[in-house]
This record gives C-alpha cells, sequence and structure tokens, in this order.
C-alpha cells in the first residue's frame, strides 16, 4: 500500500492506495506546532479506525505547500511507518514542462493536479485549465502537449468568507451554502449570496479570459473543497475531481519509484 498526504495551508489530506484504488482517506486541520510524533498518533488512530495495519504501508510520498512542516512529517514517517518518505520538489519527474518564469515559485499542489489533469485528460487533445478550491483558489492551464502556462491565484472562499466575519463588527460567521435569492431579507443569507455568487462570478470571469489566451477551447477540471458546490453553481466547469491531488501523488510516486 501507499500512504500519500497532501499539506495545505488549512487541511491535510492524507489518503491510501492499494495498487490504483484509493481505499482510505481522512482530512484533519494544518497545525504548524504539531510534533512528529503527534501527526505519528493522530494517523495511528485513524488507522486503527478503518482497521488497517500501518504495517502494510510499503511507501509514502508527500506534497507540502507549509515547509516548516516537512521534516516533522518525514520524522513521524520513518518513526511510524518505517519509511523514509518521497517528498514532492525541485528534481522529481513530473513528465511535465514548466514554461514558468521561476519554475521553482510553483507550488507542490498546482504540479501534482497539474500532473494529475494531464494524466487523465491529455488524450483529448485540448488545453486544461485546473481550478483548485483550496485556502486559495488557483487556476492553471495546461497544453496536452504537457506544458504547464501558468495561470492566475485568488483568495480562497473560506479565508475571504473569514475575513468578513472578523473585520466587520456586526456581521456574523455564516454557513458556505447556497442562498434561496441574491436579492436577500436577511443578513446571514445576504453573505452567504455576496460570498457564493461573487465567488461564481470571479470563477466565470477567470476561465473566460483564460479560454481566450489558450485558444478559445478547454477542459475545466475543479477540485478542492468547494469544487461540488461550484460546480453545481456554473456550467464552465467540465469535470468535478474531488481527490485530484491524491492521483496526482501516486502517479509521482510510480513515475519516481526506481
Amino acid at each position: 500500500m501507499l500512504l500519500v498526504i497532501d499539506v495545505g495551508n488549512t487541511n491535510i489530506v492524507a489518503g491510501v492506495f492499494d495498487g490504483k484504488s484509493l481505499v482510505s482517506h481522512w482530512r484533519f486541520s494544518t497545525d504548524r506546532s504539531k510534533t512528529a510524533d503527534e501527526y505519528g498518533i493522530l494517523l495511528r488512530s485513524m488507522f486503527n479506525y478503518t482497521k488497517m495495519p500501518m504495517d502494510e504501508v510499503k511507501a509514502i510520498i508527500i506534497s507540502s505547500v507549509v515547509p516548516p512542516l516537512i521534516v516533522p512529517l518525514c520524522h513521524m514517517c520513518e518513526r511510524y511507518f518505517d519509511q523514509v518518505p518521497m517528498v514532492v520538489g525541485p528534481g522529481i519527474k513530473t513528465g511535465i514542462s514548466l514554461r514558468y518564469d521561476n519554475p521553482r515559485e510553483v507550488g507542490a499542489d498546482r504540479i501534482v493536479n497539474a500532473v494529475a489533469a494531464f494524466e487523465k485528460y491529455a488524450s483529448k487533445g485540448k488545453p486544461m485549465i485546473i481550478v483548485d478550491f483550496g485556502t486559495a483558489t488557483t487556476f492553471c492551464a495546461l497544453l496536452p502537449t504537457g506544458e504547464y502556462l501558468g495561470g492566475a491565484i485568488a483568495p480562497g472562499i473560506g479565508i475571504s468568507a473569514e475575513a468578513l466575519f472578523q473585520r466587520t463588527a456586526k456581521l456574523p460567521r455564516v454557513e458556505l451554502i447556497k442562498p434561496p435569492a441574491v436579492i436577500c431579507k436577511n443578513t446571514v443569507n445576504a453573505m452567504q449570496a455576496g460570498i457564493l455568487v461573487g465567488f461564481v462570478g470571479q470563477m466565470n470571469e477567470i476561465v473566460c479570459k483564460m479560454k481566450e489566451e489558450l485558444g478559445g477551447e478547454a477542459i475545466v477540471i475543479a477540485t478542492g473543497g468547494f469544487a461540488t458546490t461550484m460546480a453545481a453553481e456554473s456550467d464552465v466547469i467540465d469535470a468535478v475531481e474531488p481527490f485530484l491531488t491524491l492521483e496526482g501523488l501516486l502517479i509521482l510516486y510510480e513515475k519516481n519509484a526506481k
């Protein structure tokens, strides 16, 4: 079995692959203060809950956009799984080329998503636009030849809603669900409308502009926590891939295992 760990700014997502099949996955908060032992005990409890023996994990790969967590997670892998993990970073074989001013600036999550999208959709012969609804909302453009062109980065839905709550005196923290209308008659619904409808409009416009620069056609792939919600409100998304990053980590491990 292969353990894959994707470290984001807000959440860590871990998954276990048995061959090509994702047999289990978990999401927990990213905490820069946690030690290797704390993460090890947390993962052990998740393995125990799903009744999977930890000693069946024969390899581990980690992708992280939070550099301070790489060392404790590597120590955790060595101590609790007796494995030295593969870490996504410079020198790893991806199968795609980064046409970026400074390739080292591209986040590991964006590279992993691009690898998975290329593997799954390049055969259709169209450019790909990958929209990842994470702490930040990222838009990445990828050609079917495997050239990563770059993209756009916007504030994420969750942190934007949290900033609205924290920086205003009377606005409450709200659940991010679809409101009954855009002309709303109470504050909670008004905030939901402003946030969700506003981000749908942002997504539609950025995707539209990217399609123009790509020549008019592209496959739009959504992933991340709000992908399903946003796809239900917009017709620009062609596919929702909730486990795109985990699948990308599996592909990267297979490319580099030797």
